[in-house]
Protein backbone atom coordinates (compact mmCIF):
# COMPACT_ATOMS: atom_id res chain seq x y z
CA UNK A 1 0.00 0.00 0.00
CA UNK A 2 1.15 3.66 -1.04
CA UNK A 3 0.20 5.99 1.69
CA UNK A 4 1.45 9.44 2.37
CA UNK A 5 1.13 11.46 5.87
CA UNK A 6 -1.99 10.43 7.74
CA UNK A 7 -2.44 7.80 6.29
CA UNK A 8 -3.51 9.36 3.03
CA UNK A 9 -2.91 9.74 -0.79
CA UNK A 10 -2.21 12.17 -3.30
CA UNK A 11 -2.24 10.20 -6.80
CA UNK A 12 -1.70 12.95 -10.07
CA UNK A 13 -3.24 10.46 -13.07
CA UNK A 14 -1.80 11.05 -16.17
CA UNK A 15 -2.47 9.08 -19.70
CA UNK A 16 -1.88 9.70 -23.42
CA UNK A 17 0.99 11.93 -22.89
CA UNK A 18 2.54 10.47 -26.19
CA UNK A 19 6.13 12.08 -25.16
CA UNK A 20 8.97 11.06 -27.45
CA UNK A 21 12.66 11.82 -27.43
CA UNK A 22 13.42 15.15 -29.94
CA UNK A 23 9.82 15.59 -30.16
CA UNK A 24 8.07 18.95 -29.18
CA UNK A 25 5.38 17.45 -27.67
CA UNK A 26 6.44 17.85 -23.58
CA UNK A 27 4.21 18.02 -20.12
CA UNK A 28 2.62 21.31 -19.69
CA UNK A 29 4.39 23.49 -16.84
CA UNK A 30 1.53 23.08 -14.51
CA UNK A 31 1.66 19.07 -14.86
CA UNK A 32 5.31 19.46 -12.83
CA UNK A 33 3.65 21.75 -10.31
CA UNK A 34 0.76 18.99 -9.27
CA UNK A 35 3.36 16.63 -9.54
CA UNK A 36 5.56 18.13 -6.94
CA UNK A 37 3.01 17.44 -4.88
CA UNK A 38 2.14 13.73 -5.69
CA UNK A 39 2.41 10.40 -3.14
CA UNK A 40 1.88 8.64 -6.34
CA UNK A 41 1.82 9.16 -10.03
CA UNK A 42 -1.05 6.77 -12.46
CA UNK A 43 -0.45 6.43 -15.84
CA UNK A 44 -2.78 4.84 -17.90
CA UNK A 45 -1.18 4.55 -20.96
CA UNK A 46 0.37 5.60 -23.82
CA UNK A 47 3.40 6.61 -21.90
CA UNK A 48 5.84 5.45 -25.00
CA UNK A 49 9.37 5.37 -23.75
CA UNK A 50 10.86 4.80 -20.77
CA UNK A 51 12.65 8.03 -20.51
CA UNK A 52 9.12 9.85 -19.39
CA UNK A 53 8.47 6.64 -16.64
CA UNK A 54 12.27 7.73 -14.98
CA UNK A 55 11.18 11.56 -15.46
CA UNK A 56 7.94 11.00 -13.31
CA UNK A 57 9.62 8.52 -11.23
CA UNK A 58 11.79 11.61 -9.55
CA UNK A 59 8.15 13.34 -8.55
CA UNK A 60 6.86 10.35 -7.00
CA UNK A 61 6.49 6.37 -7.50
CA UNK A 62 4.77 5.27 -10.39
CA UNK A 63 2.04 2.73 -11.14
CA UNK A 64 1.56 3.03 -15.04
CA UNK A 65 -0.46 0.15 -17.82
CA UNK A 66 0.40 -0.63 -21.28
CA UNK A 67 -1.32 1.49 -23.77
CA UNK A 68 -1.51 0.90 -27.59
CA UNK A 69 1.47 3.32 -28.63
CA UNK A 70 4.10 1.67 -25.78
CA UNK A 71 5.71 -0.65 -28.23
CA UNK A 72 8.84 0.04 -26.51
CA UNK A 73 7.21 -1.05 -22.98
CA UNK A 74 5.94 -4.33 -23.92
CA UNK A 75 7.32 -6.92 -21.66
CA UNK A 76 7.56 -3.85 -19.09
CA UNK A 77 4.25 -2.70 -18.38
CA UNK A 78 1.17 -4.58 -17.68
CA UNK A 79 -1.84 -4.60 -19.32
CA UNK A 80 -3.82 -3.91 -16.15
CA UNK A 81 -3.26 -3.45 -12.96
CA UNK A 82 -5.17 -3.35 -9.42
CA UNK A 83 -3.58 -1.60 -6.40
CA UNK A 84 -4.37 -0.65 -2.83
CA UNK A 85 -3.94 3.23 -2.02
CA UNK A 86 -5.13 4.25 1.44
CA UNK A 87 -7.19 1.33 1.15
CA UNK A 88 -8.58 2.44 -2.26
CA UNK A 89 -8.47 -0.13 -4.51
CA UNK A 90 -7.77 1.61 -7.78
CA UNK A 91 -7.89 -0.29 -11.39
CA UNK A 92 -5.59 0.40 -14.37
CA UNK A 93 -6.57 -0.15 -17.81
CA UNK A 94 -5.38 1.83 -20.73
CA UNK A 95 -8.52 0.77 -23.28
CA UNK A 96 -11.99 0.49 -21.59
CA UNK A 97 -13.82 0.10 -24.98
CA UNK A 98 -16.95 2.35 -25.91
CA UNK A 99 -18.29 4.63 -24.63
CA UNK A 100 -21.66 3.04 -24.68
CA UNK A 101 -21.40 -0.27 -22.21
CA UNK A 102 -18.40 0.96 -20.21
CA UNK A 103 -19.74 1.38 -16.60
CA UNK A 104 -20.95 -2.68 -16.64
CA UNK A 105 -18.25 -3.66 -18.42
CA UNK A 106 -15.74 -2.16 -16.32
CA UNK A 107 -17.50 -3.34 -13.33
CA UNK A 108 -17.46 -6.81 -14.76
CA UNK A 109 -13.40 -6.82 -15.14
CA UNK A 110 -12.75 -5.09 -12.06
CA UNK A 111 -15.75 -6.15 -9.54
CA UNK A 112 -13.62 -5.64 -7.08
CA UNK A 113 -12.36 -2.38 -7.68
CA UNK A 114 -13.67 1.32 -6.17
CA UNK A 115 -11.92 3.52 -8.21
CA UNK A 116 -11.30 2.75 -12.48
CA UNK A 117 -8.63 4.74 -14.44
CA UNK A 118 -8.40 4.57 -17.95
CA UNK A 119 -7.44 6.33 -20.89
CA UNK A 120 -6.99 6.10 -25.10
CA UNK A 121 -9.78 8.52 -26.07
CA UNK A 122 -8.32 11.67 -24.92
CA UNK A 123 -11.69 12.65 -23.62
CA UNK A 124 -11.53 13.27 -19.99
CA UNK A 125 -14.28 11.03 -17.61
CA UNK A 126 -14.84 11.92 -13.84
CA UNK A 127 -18.05 9.91 -13.27
CA UNK A 128 -19.91 7.56 -11.11
CA UNK A 129 -20.24 3.78 -12.72
CA UNK A 130 -22.48 1.31 -11.18
CA UNK A 131 -22.63 0.19 -7.88
CA UNK A 132 -20.22 3.19 -6.52
CA UNK A 133 -17.56 2.32 -8.69
CA UNK A 134 -15.68 5.28 -9.76
CA UNK A 135 -14.53 5.94 -13.70
CA UNK A 136 -11.91 8.26 -14.60
CA UNK A 137 -9.85 9.26 -17.24
CA UNK A 138 -7.70 12.08 -17.00
CA UNK A 139 -7.78 12.87 -20.51
CA UNK A 140 -4.42 13.92 -22.24
CA UNK A 141 -1.93 16.80 -21.04
CA UNK A 142 -0.27 17.09 -24.72
CA UNK A 143 -2.92 16.39 -26.88
CA UNK A 144 -6.12 17.41 -26.19
CA UNK A 145 -8.24 16.10 -29.28
CA UNK A 146 -11.52 17.35 -28.63
CA UNK A 147 -11.20 18.25 -25.17
CA UNK A 148 -11.41 21.79 -24.64
CA UNK A 149 -8.27 21.59 -22.63
CA UNK A 150 -5.08 19.82 -22.01
CA UNK A 151 -5.65 17.72 -18.67
CA UNK A 152 -4.65 15.37 -15.76
CA UNK A 153 -6.59 14.40 -12.89
CA UNK A 154 -6.00 13.97 -9.03
CA UNK A 155 -7.06 11.79 -6.77
CA UNK A 156 -7.09 12.17 -2.89
CA UNK A 157 -7.78 9.04 -0.90
CA UNK A 158 -8.31 8.52 2.44
CA UNK A 159 -8.96 5.78 4.74
CA UNK A 160 -10.13 3.80 2.52
CA UNK A 161 -12.19 6.52 0.59
CA UNK A 162 -12.02 8.48 -2.43
CA UNK A 163 -11.84 11.95 -0.87
CA UNK A 164 -11.70 14.04 -4.30
CA UNK A 165 -11.79 13.56 -7.40
CA UNK A 166 -11.00 15.80 -10.23
CA UNK A 167 -9.94 16.74 -13.72
CA UNK A 168 -7.60 19.46 -13.89
CA UNK A 169 -7.09 21.65 -16.92
CA UNK A 170 -3.38 22.12 -17.05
Amino acid sequence: MIAGARGSVRAVVLADTHVRPGSSRRLPGPVYDLLAGADVILHAGDVVTAELLDELGRYAPVRAVLGNNDHELVGVLPETLVIDLAGVSVAMVHDSGPRKGRPRRLRRRFPDADVVVFGHSHDPVDEAGVDGQWLLNPGSPTWKRRAPHPTVAVLDLADGQVRRHAIVSV
